[in-house]
């Protein structure tokens, strides 16, 4: 039968049953990965500790803890990708043993991290956690808000996160303002440069900050950055917490001149306690923008699209570091 096959496909069958090893963190995606192609044998681990062999095709880092511990366990073996569950990847570079390849999991979080954007935004707009409060008093608390429609929201970072939250706001009748470290332009019109933003920060009534953490963007948000800000306006931090200076925050915050909805905060997690926790116009959510129902077969996706580029000897998608 294979001396039949045209050369070409006789080269393509031969690859792909090339034996695959691939590890995942929990029994949950292992069972997850159930109808994964043949020659692709499942392990578990974790990368707590030491991995159960030294040659591992495809390593699949847990989710949230891809830190420098779990990629030093990776030291000496030979592994063609390591394939992280979340989007951002601050301090992997730092951390990983050279010579390995590792890949971010864009197209698995964008959708629920915009949900929680809008849900965050509208409740601090529509005065929910007033609301909720007054409920568990027992009390009817009838009060006005300020709308979302009509609003200016100025889009700090228009990567696949930045893009969803757009997507989700332009039909609550807002005005999107965007802005990314290079000015260009789009099918959906003008995207202004960071340096452009102490001029557009006065005329927002809602900042969304989505840029990744680098040393550039290491808190951005910083006193000069909300001094800018109307009185008023509301500040949503679902990048990373330190992107925003903390205590300029909790100055601005405390005087009520300036609103905040954070999935996100620096420390991480908040400790008890903190000064942020205490004020009424501070929501704040544990950072939970990837963490619903849509992640997992999202990520399962992916992860078999990385299985099949592997088998058929193509580029992984999504690599974001190479050491």
């Amino acid at each position: 039968m294979l001396a039949r096959l045209p050369r070409t496909a006789l080269r393509v069958l031969i690859v792909s049953k090339t034996n695959l090893v691939v590890s995942v963190p929990t029994a949950r995606l292992h069972a997850a990965l159930a109808g994964v192609p043949d020659g692709v044998e499942l392990i578990a681990w974790d990368m707590s500790g030491p991995a159960p062999r030294e040659d591992i095709d495809l390593v699949v880092a847990p989710y949230m803890s891809a830190g420098a511990s779990e990629l030093g366990q990776l030291n000496g073996m030979s592994v063609r990708l390591v394939q992280s569950q979340s989007i951002g990847y601050d301090g992997v570079a730092a951390s990983l043993p050279a010579g390995l390849v590792f890949a971010n999991a864009t197209s698995v979080h964008e959708a629920s991290t915009a949900e929680l954007t809008l849900a965050l935004i509208l409740a601090s707009q529509r005065g929910i956690p007033d609301f909720v409060r007054a409920a568990g008093e027992g009390k009817w608390a009838p009060a006005f808000h300020t709308s979302l429609a009509d609003r200016t929201v100025l889009l700090v970072g228009v990567g696949g996160v930045g893009v969803a939250i757009e997507d989700r706001l332009i039909p609550f009748e807002t005005t999107v303002v965007r802005v990314a470290r290079t000015a260009r332009s789009d099918d959906r019109g003008d995207i202004h440069s960071f340096d452009e933003l102490p001029d557009l920060l006065p005329a927002a009534d809602i900042v969304v900050i989505g840029v990744p953490l680098t040393d550039s963007t290491r808190h951005m948000v910083d006193d000069a950055f909300l001094s800018r800000m109307a009185d008023g306006s509301l500040l949503v931090n679902i990048a990373r917490g330190p992107v925003v200076d903390t205590e300029a925050l909790l100055k601005h915050t405390t005087s009520g001149r300036l609103r905040a909805a954070l999935d996100v905060t620096d420390p991480e997690p908040l400790p008890e306690g903190h000064p942020l926790f205490a004020l009424p116009n501070v929501l704040i959510s544990p950072h939970v923008g990837g963490a619903t129902t849509a992640m997992e077969p999202r990520m399962v996706k992916l992860i078999l699209r990385q299985i099949e580029r592997l088998q058929t000897e193509r580029e992984p998608v999504n690599i974001v570091v190479r050491s």
